[in-house]
């Protein structure tokens, strides 16, 4: 049986990392594809180098790294300048997360793919096998950023609406798991690793 691959996905302050460190210390390993796409810039020569053809010499630093800063005030200002460097990240993910996988013990143990944005930014090839979404009442999640972040609630309340809603994130999930605080997380996440499970037998 192949090894199954549950993306799990969720807005800002859903508690979504939360959910997955649980999956972790269940011995369930979990790949960040949004921090990968950052780090990657870094680990990844060549893509660097098509950035830098891309975009020029002007979003390197002095080290001859990525200035990040830079880039992201080039790429939100002129959407195909966006377009096109998302087109060199996202096949430098999918090859990072095949090595990823095939670094890993081989049996048929599921995996969690992590990201905030795959479903509304999907990749060229469709790396996992469920959805599972997590949600929270708005308020929570605005609880949550402003105590982490320093946000007013107004900004707190533009970033998500800048992102999916729960009800469309959810409508496009195989598995939904609601995390306000008050409900016990360890029980729903066996539930939905066994499931996962016998849902690779058929």
């Amino acid at each position: 049986m192949a090894r199954r691959v549950l993306l799990c996905t969720g807005g800002i302050g859903s508690g979504k990392s939360y959910v997955i460190r649980v999956f972790n210390a269940l011995g369930v390993p979990s790949y960040d594809c949004d921090a990968a796409a950052k780090d990657l810039y870094d680990r990844d020569p060549a893509l660097l180098a098509d950035v830098v053809r891309l975009c020029g010499d002007s979003v390197l630093d002095a080290s001859g790294r990525l200035d990040r800063r830079t880039l992201a005030s080039r790429i939100f200002s002129d959407p195909a300048l966006l377009s096109g460097v998302e087109a060199l990240v996202h096949p430098a993910v999918i090859r990072d997360f095949h090595r990823w996988l095939d670094s890993l013990p081989q049996d048929d143990a599921p995996v969690i793919l992590e990201s905030a944005i795959l479903l509304e930014k999907p990749l060229p090839e469709k790396l996992y096998d469920k959805v599972l979404a997590v949600t929270a009442p708005d308020s929570v999640r605005v609880e949550r950023v402003m105590a982490r972040s320093g946000l007013d609630e107004g900004q707190v309340r533009r970033r998500m609406a800048a992102q999916w809603s729960d009800a469309e994130r959810a409508a496009r999930a195989d598995y939904i798991l609601e995390n306000d605080g008050r409900k016990p997380l360890l029980p729903a996440i066996l539930d939905i690793l066994e499931r996962i499970k016998e849902d690779g037998k058929n």
